[in-house]
């Protein structure tokens, strides 16, 4: 029973893995930056909350941006795959539809984990203004 337990963690892990390799990992890597630069600003800003609200502002306004270059950079990679897909599609010629469709998959990978790094990011960022304007109302 224990096996098949690893076993599924194991394969669910190398399918993350996979998705992030198959979205190209430079695009990847620089979303994943962002979202742990995101994380680390909130962290910090939630920290700072009590002791210095201005350090607080300064640390959403750091996420608020990272947040932004993550989506951005989703973006742009799905537009590079999309190019890229329909270069691959244009030298084939007459191309089976799984390649087409490989094609486009890949390049919304990237786009799919910006928009997920946003997303987390303002979560955060709402969190943070709430607990900032419940701090002022004191």
């Amino acid at each position: 029973m224990n096996e098949l337990v690893l076993s599924n963690v194991l394969m669910t892990s190398n399918q993350f893995a996979d998705r992030f390799n198959e979205g190209g990992p430079f695009f990847m890597s620089l979303i994943l930056i962002c979202l742990l630069l995101s994380v680390f600003f909130l962290i910090k800003g939630f920290i700072s909350l009590k002791k210095n609200k201005s350090q607080s502002e300064k640390m959403l306004r750091l996420t608020v941006d990272a947040s932004l270059l993550g989506l951005v950079l989703g973006f742009l990679g799905s537009v590079i795959g999309l190019i890229t897909a329909f270069d691959s599609v244009e030298a084939m010629g007459n191309p089976d539809p799984s390649v087409f469709a490989g094609g486009l998959k890949v390049s919304l990978l990237t786009a799919t984990f910006g928009l997920f790094s946003f997303v987390i990011a303002r979560i955060g960022i709402l969190l943070l203004r709430w607990c900032l304007l419940a701090e002022r109302k004191e």
